[in-house]
């Protein structure tokens, strides 16, 4: 059974000094808090407004894509700042842009505040196409100095009634949901909405934001998709799930994202993306502040990462999204480069693998391990011996003992991938232990192919 690998997709160049002042060239670079839309026009990312070098210009940034993986520069959706929006927040950029479409116009809310203030306000524009112009349609949602949320980082969504909901906030106060007008999409009721989420500030300093929640009709869930801890270091995604869109989300193991009381509060919640380094070439630290696109059925997630050797500089990265046999996402190492899910077999994952265990504990760079995986079936990881099989043509169960002489299972999904970090084909896994730890694996060797 042959293998349909992605093609090579466009070779980064990162840290490209010659490109600071062209942004036509900006295809990946200066992306950050990434919102995603789908049109009849293509693919847009709408993201904050960033510059590494020079003087920034504020109007949020746009890219188009036919693909999700060759980005072109569209330009800035907004000729600056809304008035309103720097009478209240006194912003100098625009954040964590959410565009929809409803109806036959293009809704556009956006963040206006300044760093480490409460001091702000969620705006709203309006156009009746996905790349402006954009009219003012004020406030929707603000907040100040003594409020308990924080009024950045909207995503707009409809529950599986119609009824529509803008989930917000950040790490002063948590994260709140509000219920929409769908007519003036703006909130139906007073007041800052329901709490979802919020992290005890005396042990963590609170750090949770950019909210993202999507439902998937297999699982008959709506998922809280949102981001901990420090912008710049150990950022890192973690997911939650409910019955109800205003919740309570809970993870894998039933804590919910509202419980400050306990302990230790960094396992609370699945991590599913993080900071971390494959073998060869350079790894990514702080990824985070995603949002998700459902493409008829196939799900992505859409982050920023900041690379290893200047955290400065951050990249749009966009990963395919796998789902387990129990209905939790679980995220490619490798970002996406036009893969398809398809069959294996047994002897196309023999050789020499590594892989990477998210560990919710461990948030700064996680670097990779080696594991080798047999013909006989048995498997070599750090020194200990165990077993793999496939458990169906996509599925692999993985099984060792641990040091402490406990039983280390993984049940992960394969996928054929692009390997970035060597520049070629290659089979990726990614999957859950037995614990509810996200692990990701990819071949570096094969002994077929």
């Amino acid at each position: 059974m042959s293998i349909l690998f992605p093609t090579s997709p466009p070779e980064d160049k990162l840290y490209d000094t010659t490109i600071l002042d062209d942004e036509s060239k900006w295809t990946i670079n200066n992306a950050h808090d990434p919102g995603i839309l789908k049109t009849d026009q293509g693919y847009y990312i709408y993201s904050t407004d960033v510059r590494m070098g020079g003087e920034l210009t504020p109007g949020i940034m746009v890219r188009r894509s036919q693909d999700l993986i060759h980005w072109e520069w569209v330009g800035y959706a907004l000729p600056g700042i809304p008035e309103i929006a720097t009478e209240w927040s006194q912003a100098i950029n625009l954040w964590a842009p959410d565009v929809v479409k409803v109806g036959d116009k293009y809704r556009m809310y956006y963040s206006a505040s300044t760093f480490g203030s409460t001091r702000s306000m969620i705006g709203l524009m309006e156009s009746d196409s996905p790349e402006g112009p954009w009219t003012d349609c004020g406030c929707v949602v603000r907040t100040q100095e003594g409020d308990g949320p924080n009024a950045i980082d909207p995503h707009v969504v409809n529950d599986t009634e119609g009824q529509q909901w803008m989930v917000y906030g950040s790490f002063f106060g948590g994260i709140h949901i509000l219920p929409l007008d769908q007519q003036t999409g703006k909130p139906t009721i007073e007041g800052f909405g329901t709490l979802l989420a919020i992290r005890d500030k005396a042990t963590v300093d609170g750090a949770i934001e950019g909210p993202y929640i999507v439902y998937h009709p297999e699982f008959k869930k709506y998922y809280l998709f949102v981001s901990y801890d420090s912008l710049f270091k150990d950022y890192n995604v973690r997911v939650a799930r409910a019955d109800h869109i205003t919740g309570p989300y809970t993870d894998i193991h039933g804590h919910v994202l509202t419980d400050i009381d306990y302990r230790p509060q960094h396992e609370i919640g699945n991590k599913i993306v993080g900071g971390y380094r494959f073998g060869e070439g350079e790894g990514w630290i702080a990824p985070g502040h995603n949002s998700v696109l459902n493409d008829d059925g196939t799900f992505y997630i859409v982050h920023h990462a900041r690379g290893e050797q200047d955290k400065h500089w951050s990249y749009l990265h966009i990963r395919k999204i796998l789902w387990t046999a129990d209905g939790w996402p679980v995220v490619s190492p490798e970002r996406y480069a036009g893969e398809q899910e398809q069959d294996l077999e047994p002897k196309q994952l023999t050789g020499q693998w590594e892989t990477i265990l998210l560990d919710p504990s461990e948030n700064d760079q996680i670097a990779s391990e080696p594991l080798e995986l047999h013909e006989d079936g048995s498997l070599h990881h750090k020194g200990q011996t165990g077993h793999w099989q496939m458990q169906d043509a996509r599925t692999l169960i993985l099984e060792w003992s641990t040091t402490t002489g406990e039983l280390q299972r993984s049940e992960v999904k394969l996928l054929p991938s692009w390997d970035w970090e060597r520049h070629c084909s290659t089979i990726i896994f990614t999957g859950m232990t037995a614990q509810g730890w996200s692990i990701w694996g990819k071949q570096i060797a094969s002994t077929t192919i």
